[in-house]
């Protein structure tokens, strides 16, 4: 026997909420079949192409939908020529007949808990109606302000319909560095069922490649949508001496401010047929700019110093390391990204500089006082991704394969050691989530 898992993440814009997935997906794989004593196996639903370019573990696989975009009106199809609400539905067919046949014992939403348009309701229909199947709804640590994400359950139903068909809440982040029960982010009405996982950044899935030619310095601005005002600041920047500067883009950069950064670092434009992941190239390569990388979280590691943004994988990866970091949040649509880098800020974990502050100036100050120190951030929760198993584990119901004794005994003791975890950790740290 074995056990089925589905993640699902709506992507419209950026790879986070994809990215998170997998590395939930690799966690699962390395610790369920110790704990159930059955493989594992199963689906990642998407909906970008850039995403299925990642690898899963053995027995796992991708269904990349089509996509969403985001407009100034709200959400629109990104490739096709039909209406959101004919997207909606033959993406809700989709994923609901792609769950329907592989039949799950655990279904996690990654944010969305009824998906975009509510595209996930049939979804979690059929699977209500499967009681063997155990549903999840996983939260980044930072929602937005409490004001929009109240109006944003509220426009789902509220706290009792997310309740009616999800037995967990799994909050993907450290609540003393930033609670968003406290807040009221998340409402109190979800806290008996919600946990506090630690961040997904220690167990990340690392793919081959070489971080390439040390030392380094690195910027990285996620997807790349909306990263090239910092990416052309950090082009302009100076250099440490005895460095070399890597730009990662993002897959997404549209091609105009991929122009901008590579003419900013006095490199030749790319050519039609330039491959998206590009090589780290030759020491003596003074600046390198590549759309994508492999093996980002080795790249971050071995990295001098990092500037990125302040989306929830980027920071995660950077967290697993002790490379200073210097993240410039997103001003723009959400408040998520400033609260998330003024927590963190506030802990000692990373530096953090407004968006509207960019300039090749303080770039260059920071990198020149980063490059000769580390950061220790042990005092932050970062083994989230080693809990997941446990927490599964829990809600997944015996199967034939493992003894019903066998099950409870190794639940058993991986919730004495979640509660020997949980007794370990301080009260939450108030000024840092207070504006």
């Amino acid at each position: 026997m074995s056990i089925t898992v589905a993640l699902y993440s709506h992507d419209s814009v950026g790879l986070g909420h994809a990215r998170r997935n997998r590395a939930v997906a690799y966690a699962l794989a390395a610790d369920l079949p110790r704990l159930t004593g059955q493989t594992v196996g199963g689906l990642l639903i998407a909906g970008h192409p850039d995403a299925a370019g990642d690898s899963l573990p053995e027995g796992w696989d991708w269904l990349v939908l089509p996509g969403y975009a985001r407009t100034s009106s709200g959400y629109a199809s990104r490739r096709m020529h039909m209406d959101v609400d004919q997207l909606t539905e033959m993406r809700s067919s989709a994923v609901a007949a792609a769950l329907e046949a592989i039949s799950p014992d655990l279904f996690i939403a990654d944010r969305h808990p009824f998906g975009v348009g509510g595209e996930l309701t049939e979804a979690l229909r059929l699977l209500r109606e499967d009681h063997r199947c155990a549903t999840v709804l996983g939260m980044r640590d930072v929602l937005d302000t409490p004001s929009v994400a109240a109006a944003e359950w509220e426009a789902v139903g509220g706290a009792e319909a997310v309740a009616t068909h999800y037995d967990a809440l799994w909050i993907y982040g450290d609540q003393n560095v930033y609670d968003p029960l406290a807040t009221g982010e998340i409402p109190s009405a979800l806290a008996s069922r919600s946990r506090s996982t630690g961040y997904l950044s220690h167990g990340r899935p690392s793919d081959p490649g070489s971080p390439g030619h040390r030392p380094y310095v690195l910027t990285m601005v996620g997807g790349g949508s909306d990263g090239g005002r910092l990416a052309r600041a950090a082009a302009e920047a100076e250099i440490p001496a005895g460095h070399r500067h890597l730009i990662v883009t993002g897959p997404q950069m549209p091609q105009e401010d991929v122009a901008v950064v590579r003419a900013a670092a006095g490199l030749p434009q790319e050519s039609e047929d330039s491959p998206l992941h590009g090589e780290i190239g030759e020491a003596g390569e003074d600046v390198v700019v590549l759309r994508s990388a492999a093996n980002v979280p080795a790249l971050v590691a071995e990295a001098s110093a990092v500037v990125c943004m302040g989306g929830y994988n980027s920071v995660a990866e950077v967290m697993a390391t002790s490379t200073p970091a210097l993240v410039v949040p997103r001003n723009a649509r959400r408040a998520e990204q400033p609260r998330r880098a003024e927590a963190l800020a506030a802990v000692g974990a990373v530096d953090t500089l407004p968006a509207e502050e960019i300039s090749p100036t303080h770039l260059s100050t920071w990198f020149a006082g980063a490059v000769d120190r580390r950061v220790e951030r042990s005092d932050v929760d970062l083994d989230g991704l080693t809990r997941l198993g446990r927490l599964a584990a829990e809600l997944i119901a015996p199967r034939p394969a493992m003894s019903s004794g066998h099950f409870t005994a190794a639940v058993s003791a991986e919730k004495a050691a979640l509660a020997e975890i949980s007794t370990t950790r301080t009260a939450p740290l108030e000024a840092c989530y207070v504006r």
